[in-house]
């Protein structure tokens, strides 16, 4: 644990014989495979409740422990690619459209990557590039997904991101949703992380253990300071998302 947080800084019967009457009535012993099985099933269901713990503690920390409506906004980014950043930024959105405390509309912005539609089974959608050539609300470019309360919205291609009016989303999106979560490209090889983050009331970096070099992290949390880019804290993926720290 010492060296995960050293890099968050840089950046929880009876006995006897059986007669053959008492054979026929006895439930057989299950067999060495099922007994495997049920221990796999037991594995399962406990990976499964620690997952969702963790993210509600992501959630906790992040957004409800902060003051209601302290934090509406955040970027989630990795510091290089392959490290579930964009699992971690779905999962937080629908443990946060879970509690009820407003609505939640998930970006995928990691354009060179989207990740989002296949995490959600939707189908992908222009949804910046027709809000841009069409009348109505940002809202009306969103995509209901699984969980109640929950919406997705796309920039569409990286060209969306350099045509001047991405600009204009973020605000647009923070006017209609409570809550605004963006999965960004990462940020050792895009810089569009940096200029959403911009936008929002800060930037969650998502690292993988025994992956997510040092050297790096300084180098990118120098570029979010120099920035003056908020960072909300850090996710260590190991593979189960570990708490929220505050860098």
């Amino acid at each position: 644990m010492s060296k995960n947080f050293e890099l968050m800084q840089e950046a929880r019967i009876r006995g006897g014989a059986l007669t053959m009457d008492e054979r026929h009535l006895r439930p057989a012993a299950p067999n060495r495979k099922a007994k495997a099985r049920v221990a796999e099933v037991h594995s399962e269901q406990q990976e499964t409740t620690a997952r969702r713990e963790e993210y509600l503690g992501l959630v906790q920390n992040l957004f409800l422990a902060r003051g209601e409506g302290s934090t509406r906004a955040v970027v989630f980014a990795g510091i290089d690619s392959g490290n579930a950043c964009s699992s971690i930024c779905a999962r937080v959105a629908e443990t946060l459209a879970e509690q009820r405390v407003g609505s939640v509309c998930v970006v995928d912005a990691n354009l060179n990557s989207p990740a989002l539609p296949q995490l959600f089974g939707v189908s992908p959608h222009r949804g910046f590039t027709s809000f841009l050539s069409r009348s109505g609300s940002i809202k009306d470019f969103t995509k209901p997904v699984r969980v109640e309360n929950l919406w997705l919205f796309l920039y569409g291609s990286p060209e969306d991101l350099n045509c001047g009016t991405m600009e204009m989303s973020v605000p647009e999106l923070r006017k209609e949703f409570d809550y605004v979560l963006i999965d960004s490209a990462p940020l050792n090889t895009h810089g569009d992380g940096i200029t959403l983050a911009k936008l929002t009331d800060g930037l969650v970096l998502v690292l993988e253990t025994n992956s997510t070099r040092r050297e790096a992290v300084a180098r990118v949390t120098a570029s979010l300071h120099a920035a003056q880019i908020k960072i909300l804290g850090a996710v260590l993926n190991k593979p189960i998302p570990e708490a929220l720290y505050i860098v």
